[in-house]
């Protein structure tokens, strides 16, 4: 299934139905009056939060969306029946902006969640509504309220734990598949990874955490260069960032440094994020460089330094913990 995270949509909730203009006229029976029935409810657009969906790629192919008009209005005092609501499912972490893009109208960031967007227009009055003591025989009846239209912009934010940051072949790929079941394309040749992936890392019975895979930074991707930042906010709910650095680069803190750059021009909040800092790749290193470039690397960040090589599994096990740890931490918080 193609990945697709923002999606325009045009929504129209019903009209409602007309109100009748009748009058009561039975044998035997001398003064009828009006029973002109009131006009039904048009219908409502919901958008509902659901855990079955994890792409807007249904919204490429529909992005037109029209609730019913209610029904008319009928003698005897019968009113029209109520249109029925539409009710459109998106993925959980969906995102509902104005035409703008930028004004935020709902945020559907938990299972079930449901918000009425637009909605339906009422039903007109029929002439038996506006009967009285002074108009016995009113000729009057309403036409249904128009419904509600608007277009709005879908955004999709995955709900991850832990967000895996880095250049591209820093080897984020090969580490969500080393700890997860997820199956990400490894390759060696840069932006392998296309679109984010996601991947569930479970400890033991009881712990678990879903970590969020997005395709790798470059110099200037805040300005659009590579991929650009787009992909970013998959990564804005997480409750810590992983950050990989090659270790077999020449210079791994100057790539850490740049794709600090990178956040922090994306959005300061998001930057400001707890950092856990991985050197990744030891296996292809020699101890003496791995001491020179963890101690670069920790001069320059002003923080520890976590050793790992996903290949061989050395410090896979104690990263999985303290990631646990900070996520258990940020759920409580």
């Amino acid at each position: 299934m193609k990945f697709l995270d923002q999606a325009k949509i045009y929504i129209r909730s019903g009209d409602g139905g007309d109100g009748v203009i009748a009058f009561r006229r039975e044998k035997y029976i001398e003064f009828g009056g009006p029973d002109g029935g009131d006009g039904g409810r048009g219908g409502h657009i919901y958008f509902r939060a659901v855990p079955s969906l994890n792409t807007l790629i249904d919204f490429r192919y529909t992005q037109h969306f029209r609730a019913r008009k209610g029904g008319n209005g009928a003698g005897s005092n019968r009113t029209g029946a109520a249109a029925e609501d539409i009710i459109i499912n998106v993925p959980i972490g969906t995102q509902i902006l104005d035409e703008d893009r930028e004004t935020q109208i709902a945020d559907l960031d938990e299972e079930g969640k449901i918000i009425l967007l637009c909605r339906g227009g009422d039903g007109g009055h029929g002439n038996s509504h506006y009967k009285s003591s002074t108009n016995r025989a009113p000729r009057r009846a309403d036409k249904g309220y128009a419904g509600e239209e608007r277009w709005v912009w879908l955004r999709l934010k995955l709900i991850a734990d832990v967000g895996l940051v880095g250049l591209p072949n820093a080897g984020k790929s090969t580490f969500l598949s080393v700890v997860s079941r997820a199956r990400p394309k490894i390759a060696d040749y840069p932006f392998t990874t296309l679109h984010p992936q996601l991947g569930v890392v479970r400890l033991n019975n009881v712990e678990e955490f879903v970590i969020a895979d997005i395709p790798g930074l470059i110099e200037g991707a805040s300005e659009g260069q590579g991929l650009g930042d787009r992909f970013l906010g998959h990564v804005e709910r997480c409750a810590v960032l992983l950050h990989l650095v090659d270790g077999t680069q020449e210079d791994p803190a100057a790539n850490w440094e740049l794709i600090r750059r990178e956040l922090q021009a994306y959005d300061p909040n998001l930057a400001a994020k707890k950092e856990i800092l991985v050197l990744n790749k030891c296996d292809a290193l020699t101890e003496e460089e791995i001491e020179i470039k963890r101690k670069n690397l920790s001069e320059l960040s002003g923080q520890e330094v976590h050793l790992l090589s996903s290949v061989s599994r050395d410090g896979l096990d104690e990263l999985l913990r303290l990631l646990q740890n900070e996520v258990n931490e940020g759920k409580k918080s």
